[in-house]
């Protein structure tokens, strides 16, 4: 057998413009720069772009011949997911995000809930803010004095809910958790880097609360004379979670400070636990010898170059990495990420 290595994954897996009208251009102009820009200067605005993903809507494939990344994990669990190899895949769904509008506000199930249909799951994530202009932010949970009843009374009335929801201002670095139940959005002129957990053979489901008023052509273009999206507002109210905390309380109780673990020339930080989920971040110029996790890994690279053995992945690029490498040579001049279970 050959010994474990890193797969390279392709880096233009991301969402058309009708999916995600609200989408810019820093993705492909920015994070992705270095990579071939043919493909990339057709595709107008990207909203999201999948680093990591089992869904069969954007599913990942590898980078030397396109096979999906399903079918490698199924085809040697052992190999490539170790104590998760039952599942046959991975729980694990990473972004890239860019909002050069706002999103509409959402909310997201349990995995147990019991209107999910068979096939359906929760997805709980976390965003980690790449970058922002100045002053953009997010909106995060129910502002204080808010409850169902005065948020169905908007909703109904088509009214403005902006009030309702608690606006956060952003930085570089900073870092939420997006349980199941939380009113959120992303505000205009925020990346992020977003992890998710959905279930393995399910898709993760968003209610759709309110989307600013907007229309939109067939082509995901701001008309006025387009039409609305669809919005959720049954299942929505539903699944708000109004016994919790609210306002700035709300925001606190999200907000996560990354624990340093070597502070050098390479920077190594835990960023979060999200359930099983755990995200690391690395940055700087050097190299740094890693234990492997046992299960499936991922390195997402937002900016510079970094490498695990002879495998090397650039600005926008993410390699996989199987359980069955048990010890890594990270070598790093930029900034990633590490993502695993």
């Amino acid at each position: 057998m050959t010994r474990p290595h890193p797969e390279l994954l392709r880096w233009d897996n991301w969402t058309p413009s009708t999916r995600t009208p609200w989408g810019g251009r820093v993705i492909p102009d920015r994070i992705k720069a270095g990579l071939p820009v043919a493909e990339t200067l057709r595709v107008g605005a990207v909203g999201e772009s999948w680093e990591l993903s089992v869904d069969p809507s954007f599913p990942s494939r590898l980078a030397r011949d396109g096979r999906l990344l399903s079918e490698l994990l199924a085809e040697d669990p052992q190999r490539w997911l170790g104590r998760d190899a039952a599942l046959r895949s991975t729980s694990m769904l990473v972004k890239l995000l860019d909002a050069e509008e706002n999103l509409s506000v959402q909310v997201h199930p349990e995995d147990d809930a019991d209107w999910l249909g068979p096939t359906e799951s929760g997805k709980p994530e976390a965003w980690v803010v790449l970058d922002r202009v100045p002053g953009a932010g997010i909106w995060l949970g129910l502002a204080d004095g808010i409850d169902r009843d005065a948020m169905a009374r908007k909703l109904v009335a088509h009214d403005d809910i902006r009030d309702t929801l608690n606006f956060v201002p952003v930085e570089p670095g900073d870092t939420f958790i997006i349980e199941a139940g939380t009113v959120h959005a992303v505000g205009a002129g925020v990346t992020l880097l977003e992890p998710q957990l959905v279930r393995p053979g399910k898709s993760g489901i968003t209610y759709r609360f309110w989307d600013w008023g907007r229309r939109y052509d067939a082509a995901g273009r701001l008309d006025p004379h387009g039409e609305l999206r669809p919005l959720h507002v049954e299942q929505s109210l539903r699944t708000a979670r109004w016994d919790g905390l609210y306002g700035a309380d709300f925001v606190a109780s999200c907000r996560m400070t990354p624990q340093v673990l070597i502070d050098g020339a390479v920077r190594h930080e835990h960023v979060l636990r999200l359930h099983e989920l755990v995200l690391q971040r690395v940055s700087g110029r050097g190299e740094l010898k890693l234990l492997g996790p046992g299960t499936l890994a991922a390195l997402i690279v937002v900016r510079g170059r970094a490498s695990v053995g002879d495998v090397a992945a650039v600005g926008g690029q993410t390699l996989v990495i199987p359980a069955a490498l048990d010890a890594w040579d990270l070598l790093v001049d930029g900034d990633a990420f590490v993502v695993h279970t």
